[in-house]
């Protein structure tokens, strides 16, 4: 027995007449454990008749992959695994005990697998099960008999689809065959003739998942009523997996999971459409909406990235036509020192290069792109309305309210002892209340003043990297070197601390805000879900953007000049490059952006893959060496293969929303300074999306289905950053950029009305000997009397030296008339965008209204026979009913005469 766990038992095929071959089909009973597909080989069939060889096989394989993921007779699926220890305390098994007999008693049929250490509870849902549980679950059902057709596509969509299909792009039809359009209605057993229920598929795979699900999340196990649910036993230790099992092996031929991974989850594929139909029947709906919208953002940033493309060719064939940059790589300037006494006068002419890269982001093409990008929000979530409606209609999720959505377990749980109670006017039940004085308020006291105190210890951190990058350019060992400290090295190391801290920052606050939901007591799982994104989207906004806000809006502007800088700490304040900050900010965009997105993706594939091969190694080892060799014999089947994968929990989707939402904060509120922002999301994204998709086929179990009508709190908070975008980027074009002042100049300076001498426009003079004491280089190899810095102020010779000249505050004015007008003109037109295109299309509204009609039309018909054949049913029976009275009445009457007739015999004797 012991040499069955041979590693050549393991192998996908296997020859019958091989030694494992032989091993396995002299043991049946481990033919039914293990995965591999027997075969004749090329010699076995040298050796007689090939054909019944061949029929020999098929027949055995069948059964063979039947025995994989069935219950022991191959007849009922295994809709549920609950898999367990062995070596449990005697207070396990008596709850597991309990349990299991409540769910046998709902109807379940349970089956015991005890052939390792790992014990696994096999669960199918019978047919009454699922009628009754899809009532409770109002679930939307196909219609039977039913010949409605969707409308005819018109010739240009046709021709579209046509097209699409040449390059490539469309599914496959005969991988992905177009399903049957079927109208739906609610689940009613009242209402057989709507439903075939006899149908072989009309229970989905996902339906009894979820039905399954539903069971185990609220049966008892033990006397009080908090004793219940499926969750509660794993995290006490009595079970240590609950799950559904995936449709086969990944690499079986003819599996939905394997068609899904080379046809969906394959890079090579990534320029193909989704299957998002399959996706839904396999993972669920909520699943499928991710998938759904985040394929629907990458086609729309393919506009953007391209525009964004053109815009930095544009910049970069009139790099030579920019005279700013031009005038600092030519003209002779010495500037002021960047910092107290060990910093020399420099040339500006060193900062060359980093004058011309400034040109490719700070140039006119930029005003362009961020107002096309606020216009791009707008339409794509128009769009994506617009879409997502025709896609939850299409799977049956039109009119589902979150108030039909059962509570939380744990919701229930918490409030089992609540006194006050109140009638869900939906399902029509009884619900317990979340006291508000005594619960709901505190709770959300305490989720505020946390939250509060976390962000105010993220804008500590960036406050102590601006330390750090103000202390490092006043290092000494870093002096002689100044130009590339100032230039490179601080933004890069700051940028490269900053992720450090964000990351270290998300990975307490995560679990600090997952606790903080939990006590505020949400009645659903998509309420809960809402409630913890909101809570780690603000929290990660400050992480996240503070600093990048802090380059943009508050560096170099309030630096004072080199008579009176405003220090911060004894340190003086971090000044921009004379061309501007836009290119510092480019870089920090850079990095936490591309950074932050190549980590997520590594550790993405990286964890997944660790936990299994952990969990492989504690399935065939227990951890500790087993005593006997049974203990380590290792049954191959779907449900111990699956067990070995990582669990996917309620709110495994969050991580993935959060990143894109966050990259969508990166796209258009800083747009402004990385043009290329979009084009680079879009790479991420082409990939993020098939390597989230082989994740969740090959590394984690499969998930319980969970219904959701649209992508939840996540659209408002895009609502929302779509709105800062416009104000953001109207602030960097006014005050980060040389786009004003440029304007400013041409229009009233120059007399000319060219861009000539803008340079010297830009920088102020400043005479040597009026620095404060202590404060002019203790050495220089320049002599010189004077140097510049980039400000608006009076020169020394002035009468009013160093103070703000008028032109100053004509620029300040129309940095924010600009602003004003900016931002209104683009909000007024995202407005009309807005109103112009409705939320769900006309012909899905008149299609919505026609299947309506048409199932209150089956029911009127169906409703109507049964009322004709109940009353004529009434009207027979109230006939016998007559008949039978008047039998009756003259029974009664006979009895009476011979009763009367014995009384007068009974006195006469």
């Amino acid at each position: 027995m012991g040499d069955l766990t041979d590693e050549d038992d393991f192998f996908d095929t296997i020859s019958v007449n091989s030694a494992p071959g032989k091993r396995l089909l002299n043991n049946n009973r481990y033919v039914g454990l293990s995965r591999n597909t027997l075969y004749h080989s090329a010699i076995d069939l040298d050796n007689g008749d090939g054909g019944a060889a061949a029929m020999e096989m098929t027949e055995l394989n069948d059964a063979h992959h039947k025995r994989w993921r069935n219950f022991s007779n191959a007849d009922l699926s295994v809709d549920f695994v609950l898999a367990y220890d062995e070596q449990g305390k005697e207070e396990d098994i008596q709850m597991r005990k309990r349990f299991e007999t409540n769910l046998i008693s709902t109807g379940l049929i349970l089956e015991r697998e005890e052939n390792q250490r790992i014990h696994f509870v096999k669960i199918h849902v019978p047919k009454p099960v699922l009628c009754q549980y899809a009532e409770i679950l109002k679930l939307r059902m196909p219609i039977k008999d039913n010949d409605e057709q969707l409308p005819t596509e018109n010739c240009f969509k046709s021709m579209i689809n046509n097209c699409f299909t040449k390059c490539k792009v469309a599914l496959d039809p005969k991988k992905f065959p177009p399903k049957k359009y079927q109208l739906t209605a609610e689940f009613s057993k009242d209402k057989p003739y709507l439903f075939d229920i006899d149908a072989p598929h009309f229970f989905s795979t996902s339906v009894r998942i979820t039905v399954a699900s539903y069971i185990l999340e609220r049966e008892k196990f033990g006397p009080e009523d908090q004793d219940k649910g499926i969750k509660q036993l794993i995290s006490e230790g009595v079970y240590k997996a609950a799950y559904p099992l995936h449709d086969g092996d990944y690499a079986q031929t003819g599996s939905k999971r394997h068609l899904l991974l080379h046809e969906w989850a394959s890079v090579s594929k990534c320029i193909k459409f989704q299957p998002i139909d399959e996706i839904k029947d396999y993972f669920g709906v909520k699943f499928a909406l991710y998938f759904t919208w985040l394929g629907f953002y990458t086609h729309m940033l393919v506009p953007a990235a391209i525009v964004g493309v053109l815009c930095l060719i544009y910049a970069a064939t009139t790099i030579d036509n920019d005279t700013m940059s031009r005038d600092i790589c030519k003209l002779d300037i010495t500037m002021c020192p960047l910092c107290d006494r060990v910093c020399d006068y420099w040339k500006l002419s060193n900062s060359c290069t980093y004058s011309k890269i400034q040109h490719l982001i700070d140039n006119p093409a930029t005003i362009f792109f961020a107002v096309f990008m606020s216009l791009w929000g707008a339409l794509y979530l128009e769009l994506w309305k617009r879409y997502s409606a025709e896609v939850t209609h299409r799977w049956g999720l039109t009119g589902f309210d979150l108030q039909a959505e059962p509570p939380r377990p744990e919701y229930l749980m918490r409030l089992h002892n609540a006194k006050k109670k109140k009638l869900n006017v939906i399902t029509q039940l009884h619900e317990p209340v979340v006291p508000f004085w005594r619960v709901k308020l505190p709770s959300i006291i305490l989720s505020f003043t946390i939250a509060v105190f976390w962000a105010l210890i993220a804008l500590g951190v960036v406050i102590g990297i601006v330390i750090y990058r103000m202390s490092l350019l006043t290092s000494e060992a870093l002096y002689r070197d100044r130009t590339s400290v100032r230039i490179y090295i601080v933004p890069v190391t700051a940028g490269i601390i900053n992720l450090v801290c964000i990351v270290i920052l998300n990975m307490i606050y995560d679990r600090l805000a997952l606790w903080l939901t939990e006590i505020e007591l949400q009645r659903t799982q998509t309420e809960f879900d809402d409630s913890l994104a909101l809570k780690i989207y603000i929290f990660q906004f400050v992480n996240y953007y503070s600093c990048i806000f802090y380059i943009a809006f508050f560096k170099g502007k309030f630096v004072g000049y080199p008579a009176k800088y405003n220090k911060v700490f004894g340190y003086r304040q971090e000044e921009c490059n004379p061309g501007g900050c836009l290119m510092e900010l480019t870089i920090q965009l850079a990095i936490i952006m591309i950074g932050n997105q190549a980590m997520n993706t590594i550790l993405e594939m990286v964890i997944p893959l660790g936990y299994k091969m952990y969990k492989t190694f504690v399935v065939t080892t227990g951890i500790e060496r087993a005593e006997k060799e049974e203990d380590v014999l290792i049954s191959c089947n779907q449900w111990t293969e699956d067990y070995k994968l990582s669990q996917l929990e309620s709110r495994s989707l969050f991580s993935e929303y959060l990143e894109m939402v966050l990259q969508y904060g990166f796209v258009t509120i800083f747009v402004t300074a990385f043009p290329l922002a979009p084009l680079f999301a879009l790479i991420n994204n082409v990939l993020e999306m098939r390597l989230d998709a082989k994740k969740f086929i090959k590394y984690y179990r499969r998930p319980v289905p969970q219904r959701v009508k649209n992508i939840g709190v996540w659209y408002r908070i895009l609502a929302i950053v779509g709105r800062i975008a416009v104000a953001s980027n109207a602030v960097i074009i006014a005050f980060s950029s040389h786009f004003i002042p440029r304007i400013v100049y041409i229009l009233k300076v120059n007399p000319e009305h060219n861009t000539e001498g803008f340079l010297e426009f830009n920088l102020a003079y400043f005479n040597t000997t009026d620095f404060s004491p202590g404060t002019a280089p203790e050495s220089s190899i320049y002599n010189t009397t004077v140097c510049r810095y980039a400000e608006y102020r009076n020169p020394p010779n002035h009468e009013m030296k160093y103070k703000r000249p008028l032109i100053y505050w004509h620029i300040m004015a129309a940095r924010l008339a600009f602003i004003v007008i900016y931002q209104n003109l683009v909000s007024f037109i995202m407005t009309i965008v807005e109103w112009t295109i409705p939320d769900v299309s006309r012909k899905l509204n008149d299609r919505i209204k026609r299947e309506a009609y048409k199932v209150n039309e089956i029911i009127i018909k169906n409703e109507t026979e049964r009322a004709k054949k109940g009353r004529s049913n009434s009207a027979r029976k109230r006939d016998s009913v007559l008949s039978g009275a008047t039998i009756y009445h003259d029974a009664i009457s006979e009895a009476g005469d011979i009763r009367s007739n014995r009384s007068t015999a009974y006195y006469d004797t």
